[in-house]
């Protein structure tokens, strides 16, 4: 057995010292690869399978309120440059079923819009007092429980609802609330606030390549009744301004939460809203 030389010592550490800068390279390496697939991930994520959006108005409560955050399905409807925008043209193209809730682009001013698909191509869309008349045929509207949603800073009671107190006086508004169901069985729920112009609209027939659109919340939406203008109606919207399905609710807020008091974040939430099927 013979003592190291500090000849031998000094080589030993420049060799450590090597293989520690060796693996630290390789350590970066690995994880920059790891980033780029993290990347290429959310990028084929949010733009073929799902993407999140997020809710900022009333013109589909009572299915969708402010402060709902939800994920809607990129593939029921093909791809184009409005879900990915270097795609040239719309692959896998496809229309919406009837009483889908849609997220398409606006057709002036291209800004997101969500609303439910009602009329296809081909049908004839009337409204009559407030009821929907499909192909010469009135949809089913049944008076139900009034909707009831606590006020909160992303919910104030509409002039034409009426403030109500919950159990333990937590102020609340109170909406006359119906049931729809199209001809293809689905149903959901509208909200009503009385007699107004757009209660009577029509017949129009639905050109190809189009569909006609409405918001739940029947006299709180521009929508497809109104012609489509900045910011305002969307008109009779083209089937390529489709983005996604509303498939999901993946989290809602009723806007009370302070980012500087955590707990906050847990007691602004509405949970019995997140995990709902639309």
């Amino acid at each position: 057995m013979t003592d190291a030389t500090p000849a031998n010592q000094a080589a030993n550490q420049m060799q450590a010292r090597s293989e520690s800068k060796q693996e630290a390279a390789k350590d970066e390496g690995n994880f920059f690869v790891f980033l780029l697939k993290l990347v290429l991930i959310v990028v084929i994520f949010r733009s073929f399978i799902f993407s999140p959006f997020n809710i900022p108005s009333e013109s589909m409560m009572p299915g969708l309120v402010n402060g709902d955050q939800l994920l809607a399905a990129k593939w029921p409807y093909g791809y184009s440059k409005n879900s990915f925008p270097l795609l040239p043209g719309r692959i896998f193209a496809a229309g919406p079923e009837r009483g889908d809730v849609v997220i398409f682009k606006h057709p002036i001013d291209g800004s997101d819009y969500i609303k439910r698909a009602i009329g296809l191509p081909g049908d004839t869309v009337a409204m009559r007092d407030g009821q929907i008349i499909l192909n010469g045929e009135p949809v089913p509207k049944v008076r139900i429980a009034n909707f009831i949603i606590p006020q909160s800073p992303n919910t104030q009671c509409h002039a034409f609802s009426e403030a109500v107190s919950q159990p333990g006086g937590t102020p609340a508004c109170s909406y006359l609330q119906y049931r729809e169901t199209l001809p293809n069985g689905v149903s959901y729920n509208v909200l009503d606030f009385g007699s107004f112009p757009q209660d009577n609209f029509g017949p129009i027939v639905v050109p190809e390549g189009r569909f006609f659109a409405m918001g739940d919340n029947r006299d709180n939406s521009q929508d497809s009744r109104f012609a489509a203008e900045p910011a305002g109606g969307v008109g009779i919207v083209p089937e390529a301004n489709l983005v996604a399905r509303a498939s999901v609710m993946m989290w809602s807020t009723d806007g009370s939460a302070q980012w500087l008091l955590p707990w906050t974040w847990f007691t602004a939430a509405r949970a019995e809203r997140i995990g709902n099927g639309l």
